[in-house]
């Protein structure tokens, strides 16, 4: 385990495990702590699924699928093909191989054990250097306001592939949640250096982080810098619906509305170099670097600019 200084990330979907795994091939190992969005989580066919996690496990165990973008690589869809067959549910894909992942989170926690141990086990039998926590060890669950009524968020987000129109967001059981322990102590660490929330969606994969009570009170009594990555390049989504999101809550599409969203919580913001001329909010400081992540050298080169815009903020607040 590294003595070095440590960085904790909040990290949802796909774009926010692209800069997870750039930290990860950065830092030492015992360096990088990821808190995974699990507003995602929902029971499907009588198992737990944890998407946000299980993104998280896969790209950093180099097991993802990089041509779907989610899932596992190679793999096979015996199970769903003998679902559809039997009249079941074959709207939420799960291949083989994740299936295996589903069915032994389940089993261990009917047997006792939390989320955190469950996908600390995970880590380790995977092969992973860097932590991954769930956000909570209690039950959040994201549902989405629609033109059509309230929709569980895979529902909205899979099922119907976010096609009706968004009108409001609420985070089931989040004022009552506790922050995961091993969330809690990364944050009380003495060798923290800065809290880095990656390019996810703010409202879909970050907001349910920031909606557990001590999640973010924490941010906001932080004493290391916090820095968030916009997911918003020349006013486009690099992926998914934030931009379709954003424009149906009444929000304009734009680097500068993420950093006013984050206004409180952070005290830098990166946007791509195509945004270089972004507006901050007063006592933010903004950051330019491609951001556009193809490539394993990409996620890298970003990782690096954004510890190094982190390294810049703690030494201004000398």
């Amino acid at each position: 385990m590294s003595g070095g200084p440590k960085f904790l990330a909040l990290c949802g979907g796909i774009g926010g495990a692209k800069l997870a795994l750039g930290l990860d091939r950065v830092l030492a190992a015992g360096q990088f702590t990821v808190v995974a969005n699990t507003g995602d989580d929902f029971i499907h066919l009588g198992l737990h699924v944890s998407p946000d996690i299980d993104t998280l496990l896969y790209t950093l165990a180099g097991l993802d699928d990089p041509a779907k973008g989610w899932g596992r690589r190679d793999e096979t869809w015996t199970f769903m093909k003998a679902i559809e067959a039997l009249g079941g549910e074959s709207w939420f894909l799960l291949g083989d191989g994740d299936l295996a992942t589903h069915v032994e989170r389940t089993r261990r926690l009917a047997a006792g054990e939390t989320l955190s141990m469950v996908t600390e086990a995970f880590r380790q039998r995977l092969g992973i250097a860097s932590r991954i926590l769930p956000m909570s060890d209690d039950a959040v669950r994201t549902r989405v306001r629609t033109d059509e009524g309230w929709l569980d968020f895979q529902h909205y987000f899979v099922r119907r592939r976010c096609e009706p129109r968004m009108e409001a967001l609420e985070f089931t059981g989040a004022a009552s949640a506790r922050m995961a322990p091993a969330v809690a102590e990364a944050l009380a660490d003495p060798m923290l250096a800065a809290i880095i929330i990656c390019p996810s969606n703010p409202y879909l994969s970050v907001d349910p982080i920031l909606a557990v009570p001590e999640m973010r009170d924490a941010l906001a009594a932080r004493s290391v810098p916090a820095l968030a990555v916009s997911p918003i390049i020349a006013g486009q989504a690099v992926k998914g619906p934030t931009a379709k999101v954003m424009a149906e809550l009444g929000l304009e599409p734009s680097a500068a509305t993420v950093a006013r969203h984050y206004e409180g919580l952070i005290d830098g913001f990166m946007v791509d170099t195509r945004d270089a001329d972004v507006e901050v909010p007063t006592g933010m400081r903004a950051f330019a670097a491609p951001t556009l992540m193809r490539s394993l050298e990409d996620r890298i080169d970003l990782a690096r600019a954004v510890l190094a815009a982190g390294a810049e903020l703690a030494g201004a607040s000398r």
